[in-house]
Formats: structure tokens, sequence, C-alpha cells
């Protein structure tokens, strides 16, 4: 049998990293290619007795919400959308005012966004280096009326943010979702972009959209050939 990592892991009641990691040490029967994982229904269920694990068989999900669609970056960027000329002097004030100015979210939810975005500075900071932060909460949002957003935040004067390697941020990516499995995802095809330096250089323009959604979707098409 073939089912996607999500599902298998809605079977075993495991996260995805878990069974992902198991796999690569033989703690359990089942291959992984090309994403997706290939097993035994039986061998499984023996397995899963064997070792007190909860194995809920596919046909006993159907009709819940197994397979959660992969977002694509331009997606979340494009309902994020672009804001420039953010401004204030210090991460308190940037994080506010890029807030303020984000749709997508209900009004009275801002408060709350912006104060965790602010814990989480507090933790560390999400400049991640390249004049660039990411700033996002600790946890999920559920209160955005979209799954996952990212927007696209040009401060009008570059702001010390803390950032790994010192150099004062000029763009934010405003990164929020509502689990934690797009959170990573989007991360992960968030920061291949950003490694680019011709992109950050671009960045570094202040495009519009109509310039900036092409790039990303330019960078998209790299990185699935890449990861082929």
């Amino acid at each position: 049998m073939k089912l996607s990592l999500t599902q298998l892991a809605r079977c075993l009641d495991l996260s995805p990293s878990t069974i992902e990691r198991w796999v690569s040490q033989g703690r359990i029967p089942v291959h992984i290619s090309n994403k997706d994982c290939i097993f035994n229904p039986s061998a499984l269920g023996k397995w899963s007795a064997a070792h007190k694990v909860k194995f809920t068989p596919p046909q006993a999900l159907q009709g819940e919400p197994v397979i959660e669609p992969v977002e694509t970056l331009i997606g979340a960027m494009g309902r994020g959308g672009v804001f420039k000329n953010i401004e204030g002097d210090s991460i308190a004030s940037i994080l506010q005012a890029a807030v303020n100015r984000l749709t997508g979210i209900p009004e009275k939810s801002k408060e709350d966004l912006f104060q965790k975005l602010l814990e989480r500075e507090q933790l560390t900071s999400t400049g991640i280096g390249k004049g660039v932060a990411i700033p996002h909460p600790r946890s999920p949002i559920a209160a955005i009326e979209h799954k996952s957003m990212i927007a696209t935040c040009f401060l009008k004067t570059p702001v010390d943010f803390n950032a790994v390697d010192g150099k004062p941020v000029f763009a934010l990516f405003v990164l929020i979702s509502q689990t934690v499995q797009q959170h990573l995802h989007l991360l992960s095809r968030l920061s291949f972009c950003i490694r680019n330096d011709a992109f950050i250089s671009f960045l570094k323009t202040r495009p519009a959209p109509e310039a900036l959604f092409p790039k990303i979707t330019e960078l998209e098409i790299e990185m699935d050939r890449t990861n082929r």
C-alpha cells in the first residue's frame, strides 16, 4: 500500500518527522520513495501491535482531512501582499507598523498577532542575515482567513534586528500559518530564495508585486527542479 507521509502519520498517530527518523533507522517496516510511504498493511499492523503503537487502518479515516495540500510560496506571498515604507526605529515599532498594514487578519486579532510576533523576537531574533527577517508567531494562528500567508514588507529605513550577521534589516517576510507543517514547508522554500545573493540584490530595489512575484515563481521552479 502507498500513502503520503502525512496520511501514514495520521494512521499511526505519530509526527511525520518521527516516521522519517524511524524509517532511516530501520525501526519500522515502511519504505519511503518520492515522499510516499510504501508498506504492507498486515506487516505494519503486526509491528504496531508488537510495539504498542496505535494503528488506524487508512479506510477508517475516510471522510477526515488526511491530506493537507502542499502550499506554494507564491500562493502564500500573493495572499500576504507587498507593503512599502514601513516606518519605525525599533523592532517593536516596525512589527506594529507591519501588522497594522496586513490584510487577511481580522482587526480584533491584530494586537494578539503583534504580541505573539514580539514574544518570538524576545526569544531569539528572526533576523536571518543579509538584511532580511522572517517574523512569525511561535505557534500557528487560527484566526487568519487563509491557511497561510507571507506579507512582504520593505522598511522605510533599515533597523537593527539583532540579526545573526549584525546587518540592519531592510525587508521583512511576515510568515503566518494555521499549521506547523505549512509553516515549516514555507519557511524552507523562503529560505531557499534568501540564500540566493542575486535575489537579495533584487530585494534591495524594493520591487513592486508585478516584479517580485514572477521572480518568486522562477525561484520555485528552480527549487522544484533541484529537489527532484
